[in-house]
């Protein structure tokens, strides 16, 4: 294992307390090492320490000088481990002193991660202005709308103004135009205040593709595995132990230095790696213990397109200690049943068949043969709820379709209402993508800001091919034009408009039962159970915690159908009725049920009854 010190980031730039640079850079096969400083005409040799280590301490770099680094007397190149890139991905690197910030969060205390409600958002198209300070003014809605966690997509910096974040080039370096390290401190600092957790989402799998300069000072790349970003990242090749370091404080300075309280690490399933230590695992060890140092907890959360509970298991049984996983199966089978297509991977899926598979057992797939994958997949999880996320709509499903449609232009207002309640009571952890719980009617497309033409033409052919395996027609929009981005901004002015304020209404209410109501909030996947009818499309899921028992009605139909929920003799009663004239419903619910009682439940609707009041 490497030796790591989690209490301060050593590569990079970093200033002590009386202001002194230390500046060390990974470059083992350099003859030369020099720190440039333009601004002062300065120029400070580095010397080679061991494993490829170049160092020095010099007064002559303050913060906020601009500097790059030469090799063996050749091209001036930014700090792969930059803090700040005040003139994009391709100009010099600003020194910043992240330990100068003023925080006043002490007193936050993070949520247990089964608490977690999570609210998935883009920086740039979040708010009108796209910037950190913008999303705080943000806040108190998200409070209000009950809203307990945020996941801000990656923020690593990345060419130009516009990009999803999965090209970022500098994993250090906060993306400038949004408000750079500084406006990301006071978004996270804001939210702790407000008592909200904040989920950063990074990318260790690849790195962009413009202004990615890493290879010029090591080995970051090997071409033993091939990603569909091309190499993968060297964590198990020669000269492996500078790249993993460098991911592994990457890392630590997001929990150290930015109070970040979760990881979202996107797809895990693209990292090559088959050192006897996975570099999960090393990051979990590293993780463990600046949280015995710090006091605080932080998470990890993996995206994974894999069936295989080695990522969420512990270490002490042979996992790779991830806390928690997102889980697309719960997404495709949710969505299948709502009656969209059913094109490229969700060709597996059986509509209700698959979703109560799913809110059973999490993984679709734990064994059974896959018609798309044309091979047997996945394995059987005895993982708690709560290292499980799911989801009716998040910024892939959407982003990836040709046109970007959310499914408010997919399907109809009262399938929203139900596919929103299907998220809330299943036994793992929900997530929104941000506008969904008022019907947000903008796409969010896909869209970047290359300026290297060949690139530009790349990414619009890699486009085009995608969309030709879900067998769609037509042109979609140019992800390079900034008219692309600027549609996809969500559309504030709508939320006091109908039929938008009463689905955020009832998003709240939902929101506000699933966290009163025991067996809705306790993750508890033992005491569940579920039935489901293929020709009905109705799912009736129980879940129960001590005496209390909530009974979940879903008609995925678009025909009334009825029911017979087995209740015993006495009173249950109604929490929530979506199809209820005050959410826009045509047909009031009854406000309680016994044994015998007829029970008919309208389209594409969801019930919820108690037996028990809370």
């Amino acid at each position: 294992m490497i030796s790591i010190n989690t209490n301060k980031r050593v590569i990079g730039v970093t200033f002590d307390a009386s202001g002194t640079a230390s500046a060390v850079l990974w470059a083992p096969k350099a003859k030369q090492v020099e720190l440039l400083i333009p601004g002062k005409d300065k120029i400070v040799s580095l010397v080679c320490k061991e494993l490829g280590y170049w160092t020095v301490e010099t007064s002559d770099l303050q913060p906020g000088d601009l500097y790059y680094f030469e090799l063996d007397g050749k091209k001036q190149l930014p700090d792969p481990a930059s803090l700040s890139q005040p003139d994009d991905v391709h100009g010099a690197s600003q020194a910043l002193d992240l330990s100068s910030f003023a925080w006043n969060d002490a007193s936050w205390q993070q949520f247990p991660l089964k608490d977690y409600i999570i609210y998935e958002i883009h920086i740039g198209t979040f708010t009108p202005e796209g910037t950190f300070a913008a999303a705080e003014e943000k806040l108190d809605y998200l409070i209000e709308l009950g809203i307990t966690a945020i996941e801000i997509m990656p923020v690593a910096q990345f060419p130009g103004n516009r990009n999803w974040g999965y090209d970022g080039v500098y994993p250090f370096c906060v993306q400038h135009s949004y408000g750079g390290a500084r406006g990301l401190q006071s978004l996270v600092n804001a939210c702790h205040n407000k008592g909200l957790a904040v989920i950063l989402d990074v990318v260790y799998n690849h790195v962009g593709p413009e202004g990615n300069h890493l290879e010029a000072f090591g080995p970051y790349f090997t071409e033993k595995y091939h990603t569909p970003w091309g190499n993968a990242i060297n964590f198990d090749d020669a000269w492996c132990d500078g790249v993993r370091r460098f991911f592994i404080e990457n890392a630590l300075m997001w929990f150290r230095d930015f109070h970040i309280d979760a990881l979202r690490m996107d797809a895990v399933h693209a990292i090559k790696d088959f050192n006897p230590t996975h570099i999960l695992q090393e990051i979990r060890q590293n993780v463990d213990l600046l949280m015995q140092q710090t006091g605080r907890k932080h998470y990890l959360i993996v995206e994974l397109d894999l069936n295989d509970t080695r990522f969420i298991n512990p270490i002490n049984k042979a996992g790779y200690g991830m806390d928690a996983q997102w889980i697309d199966e719960f997404h495709h089978a949710l969505r299948v049943a709502s009656g969209q297509e059913r094109t490229g991977y969700y060709s597996d899926f059986d509509g209700v068949r698959s979703l109560a598979k799913s809110y059973r057992d999490a993984y679709v797939y734990d064994g059974a043969f896959s018609e798309h994958r044309k091979k047997f997949f996945g394995m059987k999880t005895e993982n708690a709820g709560e290292q499980f996320v799911v989801f009716s709509q998040n910024h892939d499903h959407i982003g990836n379709r040709m046109l970007g449609e959310r499914t408010s232009q997919l399907v109809s207002f009262e399938m929203q209402k139900l596919l929103a309640g299907a998220v809330m009571v299943s036994p793992y952890l929900p997530m929104l993508f941000m506008g969904e719980e008022y019907g947000e009617k903008s796409p969010f497309l896909y869209f970047v800001s290359h300026t290297d033409p060949e690139l530009a033409e790349e990414v619009r052919k890699g486009r085009k091919q995608e969309f030709e395996a879900f067998h769609m027609e037509g042109e979609a929009p140019d992800p390079l034009s900034e008219e692309t981005f600027d549609r996809s901004k969500l559309q504030w002015e709508s939320v006091e408009q109908e039929p938008h304020q009463t689905l955020l209404n009832y998003y709240k209410e939902l929101i506000s039962i699933r966290k009163s109501q025991p067996p809705l909030c306790a993750l508890n996947r033992e005491e569940l159970s579920v039935e489901h009818d293929t020709e009905s499309q109705v799912v009736v899921l129980r879940r129960r915690h001590g005496a209390q028992e909530i009974i979940c009605l879903m008609n995925f139909s678009s025909q009334e159908q009825p029911v017979d929920i087995s209740v015993d003799a006495s009173p249950w009663y109604k929490l929530l009725g979506s199809s209820d004239p005050k959410w826009g419903g045509a047909q009031e619910m009854p406000a309680q049920v016994t044994r015998g009682s007829a029970l008919a439940l309208s389209p594409e609707s969801i019930t919820l009854y108690a037996n028990q009041y809370e």
